[in-house]
Formats: C-alpha cells, structure tokens, sequence
C-alpha cells in the first residue's frame, strides 16, 4: 500500500481498537501506541513467511486486526471469542504465544537458530517494549545473541512505559538516546532530506552515515557491546521512517535492532495524558472516558494498599516491593506516603523475590505484592532463598483464581499447588476485605515465610477497621453449622458454599460452611472431627484440583484413615480459556447450583448402596 493509504488504514485502526474496547474493555494505551509501527512492520514484512513476536503481546491489536481477524475483533476477550494476547492456535500469524513479559527475544533467538540449521530463509522479528528489555529473560537473550545467529531482527518500542512509569538503568539509558538534543536535531534535519528524496541508495547511506554520527553526540550503545547493529532513535508515529528502517532492517546481514520511539495512548485523549490508567480498563463511554460501570466497593487490591499503609505507620521495618505494578497491586498510595520503603524493581520477578530475602535478612519485613501468574517465575527463588532460610517475606498474591477476560497466560490458578508443598510456608486466604487486613497484620507478625492469596475483582464491601486482630496460626471458622455434608471453602468460594448449602437443606441434607482461611496448616483437628461425624466433605477452592487445597484436605484425612468421601470443586486439569468470571464458573461446574446439584448426588449415590 501506498504510504496515503497507510495513514488512512491508521486512523481506522485506531476507531476500531478504540470502539471495541469501550464494549469489551481491553488492553487500550499500549495498542493505540504501536498502530503505526505495526502497519509499518506488515508493510515491509510478510506475516505468512516470517516470524513475528510480540512481548507480552497486550500490544498486539492491531497486529490481529491485521492478520485476518478484523471481522472477530468485536468478540475480543468474549468466551468462545478471540483472546487479548496472541494464541497459536487461534491464528497461524501467531508464531509464539505470550502472556508474560521477556520471552520474545529467547523465542526468536530459538526461531533463528531453527532456521538457520533448517537452511531457511525467512525473517525472525522480536518487538519488545523498554520495560521488558530489562527483564532478566531478555538480557539472557541479549546476552546470546552474537554466539548464536547471524540474522535477527529486534524493535525496542520505547513508550517509557510498562504497565506505569519504567525504572532501572536501562530504561535510564534508552532516555538518555531519546533525549539528546543535539543528535536529535541532526537526526531530523537529515530524516527530512531522505523522506524527500525517497532514494533507495540514499536510504542505506543515510543509515551508515547515522551509525558513524551517533558515536559523537550518545553515551555507547548497549545493544551494540551485545553484537546487534543499533539504529534509532525512529519517530515510532512516522510511516515512512519506519518502513525506511525496517527495509534496512530486512536487508541486513547481521544482528539489527530498532529503537522506536512511541506515545502510549496515542489518539485517544484520556489515554494520551493518562497512560497508566488506561493499560487496561473495563468498558467506557468513548466521549468522556468514564466506566460504564462502577461499584462504591473498593478491589482487593485497594484494600491491601490501604492496610499495608496502616501497618507500615506502625511499624517502620515494613517495606514494600513490587515488579513493575505499584498501581495494579494498589501499591501507588504506598510509594507517596512511603517513598524510602518502596521498591519497584522493575518486570523482575526473580530479583524481586531474593532482593526481599536480602532485605529481611537485615532485619526489615519485606512485602512482596504480585500477581499470582507472575510469581510463577519465581517459585526457585521463594523456595531457595526464602523458605530455606526462613526469612520472614510475606508474598501478597493478587489476583488469585481465574481473573476472566485475560484469560489462562493470566489466571492465578496454580499458586496453591506450587507452593502447598514447601516446607516451613505458611498460606492463607480471607475471605473478606476485614480478613484480609487481619491476615496481612498476622502475617508480618508471624516473622517467617508467609503467602495471603487474594482474588481479583471486589470483596463483599465489609468495612477494613483502623487496627487488625492477630489470628491463630492454623485456625478456621465454622461459618454455618452441619451434619450431614461440610464445605471447606478458601476466600472467595465461601458464599458459594453458603449458596449451595442453602440449596441442600431444602432438599433435606444438612450442610455446614467452613472458612478454612489456612491452607497451610490447615486446621487438622476441626477438619478429623467434621469428617468423621459427616457422611461428605467437599473442598471448594478457586485454583487447580492436581496437588491444590482440597488434595491437601484429602491427603490428611487418608493419612488419619478417616473413611470418608471428599469431593473436590476446582479447576480441573487443563488451561482454562477466557470469558467473563461467571460463565468460567458455570461452564467448569464452580456455581452454587452445580456444586449443589453434585453434592446431592453423592449423597444419593451413598443412600443407594
């Protein structure tokens, strides 16, 4: 296409993303960013032959809309719609799937290798964001890259941005690139001359003469010390700088990066001047950026910031950690009122674990605030350099349970069965705003390793008092008495249990509810007696079934050789697609009314024989 009908394809795409999303809400700033760099890429780039990667691959809108999936765009992250991050099986323009920041530059360092020994020809392209540049994964890529290929394509798209404002060296260092001013003056002066002229030979002299003047005005380039050509900065809004520097790119014979330089949130006003807000959001109204709907409860998330705070007035060895999330783990009132005590590492889940270490092994309480699928990364480290050592960390787990549209690169599901296995851990989930103050207090009392799972979404809007009470390790609650049928619950599965337990007694089965609030030690003693005066236990618990709570649960009562029937309501054995909660819940068996109906049926089937 001609560079006048690229822009006007921009500007749809830009409508389209904007419209969709204010329907389904999304991933917004981060893709409104790469519109032109996208367009740019498909134009020099052939989607089928060569291999594109996309970082994490929120940012990867346009590039589905398009490959051949603008028709679906209206059913993104809808149940039995298309995902909001990049699926191989959903598109064979999807070389590699991602969820998670870092792994663009390992994979298509590994697609090059393949390619090279397979004796192909295509293109390998990497497009990675500034703040993922700097996570661990990438500098290991980074640091392979010259002994391992001889053709690789890498575009660093610098937004200064993750999900909020970027940190470390290297995000200190891509800024100072941008930021020079008299490099940039050249840089445009001469850029205006080569657009102009849109003379092939022109092109790749301009280039060359760029690569000798850049020494004269910047500090040594990183990227070119790891063996990767470096070109930039580019205008990342420019369609043809871009398709310019992507044409050498495609051209050259050896290892080739291109810093491009764009604005998260780019025509879209309210995203424009608040990017950070608008990484993710729920659907809104395009005139005026408002939610389409909101609730007066605060997310758990809030609450935990909110009651780390109070903590933290009381107790001056408190500090807190997070991985490039001070505002999706309700961290950023944290990081104003307490800016000595607060640590953002950067997309660095592994050096945040063992720098927490390092921090209560002189003397301080370390809280790491993460999503449970970003933990994942680091459970060697929990285990090594934490559990091991008995350090007194507290990891508050965000974002426990299937999380909905985001789907399985982002469901907290596997968190219990990970860790429910490591010595001197203790684990715990509330299973209201209040519970949460008490356990995140009872946790930094405790002074060893301890982990409060929590899910997304709102609690049930009960008050967080201004002092938290200290719970005895190992205790549950008995929140509804029973003989016939107990539920233990975990947290967020409570009120279904209480709903299913309705359902029961008007078919004539007594049921009881538990708030097993541990899972880690669980209450053993309560847990023997309910089980050998009732004919059923059943565990409910928003994580995986293999190796979970309600495993647990089973393991002790077998071990007591208790002969009775447990059964276990959670997620099975798969990776759990996307959709809204509720019809997750529904879909998987997880509602009051399935887990009613099969409880009766257990009972009935034990009736019968």
């Amino acid at each position: 296409m001609a560079v006048e009908d690229l822009d006007r394809l921009t500007g749809e795409v830009r409508e389209l993303i904007i419209e969709t999303v204010s329907n389904t809400g999304g991933h917004l700033a981060a893709n409104l960013g790469v519109v032109e760099l996208t367009t740019a890429l498909l134009n020099v780039f052939d989607a089928g032959e060569s291999r594109i990667l996309w970082d994490v691959s929120h940012q990867a809108y346009v590039y589905k809309i398009l490959t051949d999936r603008k028709d679906r765009f209206c059913t993104l992250r809808q149940h039995d719609g298309i995902s909001g991050f990049l699926k191989r099986d959903e598109s064979p323009y999807d070389h590699f799937g991602a969820g998670h920041a870092g792994t663009a530059l390992s994979a298509a360092l590994g697609m090059a290798a393949a390619r090279d020994r397979r004796g192909s020809n295509e293109h390998v392209v990497a497009v990675l964001g500034d703040a993922a540049a700097g996570c661990g994964i990438s500098l290991e890529a980074l640091n392979n890259i010259a002994d391992t290929t001889d053709r690789l394509i890498v575009i660093l798209n610098d937004n200064e941005m993750s999900i909020s404002s970027n940190v470390g060296s290297i995000s200190t260092h891509l800024g100072s690139l941008l930021a020079n001013p008299r490099y940039n003056r050249w840089k445009r002066s001469v850029e205006g001359v080569a657009h102009k002229l849109r003379m092939g030979w022109f092109r790749s002299t301009y280039y060359k003469i760029e690569e000798a003047i850049k020494s004269l005005f910047l500090r040594s380039v990183i990227f070119e010390e790891f063996g990767l050509r470096y070109i930039g900065p580019i205008d990342g809004h420019n369609l043809p700088a871009l398709i310019d520097a992507m044409t050498i790119a495609r051209d050259h014979d050896r290892p080739i990066i291109l810093h491009v330089n764009t604005r998260k949130g780019k025509g879209y006003k309210f995203s424009e001047e608040s990017p950070d807000k608008w990484h993710g959001t729920a659907p809104f109204v395009i005139g005026t950026g408002e939610l389409k709907k909101q609730s007066d409860k605060p997310s758990y998330s809030n609450v935990f910031g909110v009651a780390l705070e109070r903590i933290a007035k009381k107790n001056d060895k408190v500090v807190a950690v997070t991985a490039a999330m001070p505002d999706g783990t309700g961290l950023a009132a944290f990081s104003k009122g307490f800016p000595d005590r607060f640590f953002d590492v950067g997309m660095c889940e592994e050096h945040a674990v063992v720098f927490a270490a390092g921090m209560a092994a002189e003397g301080f309480q370390p809280v790491f605030a993460v999503y449970s699928t970003f933990l994942q990364r680091a459970i060697d480290c929990v285990i090594h350099d934490v559990c091991l050592q008995k350090l007194p960390v507290v990891f508050c787990l965000d974002r426990a349970g299937v999380v909905g549209d985001d789907g399985p690169t982002h469901h907290g599901v596997f968190d219990i069965a990970l860790l429910r296995c490591v010595p001197d851990l203790v684990m715990m989930q509330p299973v209201d705003e209040e519970e949460l103050g008490d356990m995140l207090h009872t946790a930094i009392a405790m002074k060893k390793p301890v982990v409060v799972r929590y899910p997304r979404g709102r609690g049930n809007g009960s008050h967080l008092r201004d002092t938290f009470e200290l719970l005895k390790e190992g205790k549950a609650a008995v929140v509804k008495e029973g003989k016939d049928v107990w539920f233990w619950a975990l947290g967020d599965m409570v009120p279904a249990a209480l709903k299913a337990a309705e359902m029961l007694e008007k078919d004539g089965i007594s049921a009881g509810v538990v708030n097993a609030r541990f899972i880690k030690p669980m209450d053993t003693a309560l847990l023997s007696q309910h089980a050998k005066d009732a004919k059923l236990i059943a565990t409910l618990e928003n994580g995986v079934i293999a190796g979970g709570f309600g495993s647990g649960v089973e393991e002790h009562l077998g071990a007591q050789n208790i002969p009775v029937q447990v059964l276990k309501f959670g997620w099975p054995d798969e990776f759990v697609t996307h959709g809204a909660q509720d019809i997750l819940f529904r879909t998987y068996g997880l509602d009051p009314e399935s887990i009613a109906a099969a409880v009766k049926k257990a009972c009935h089937a034990q009736n019968q024989a």
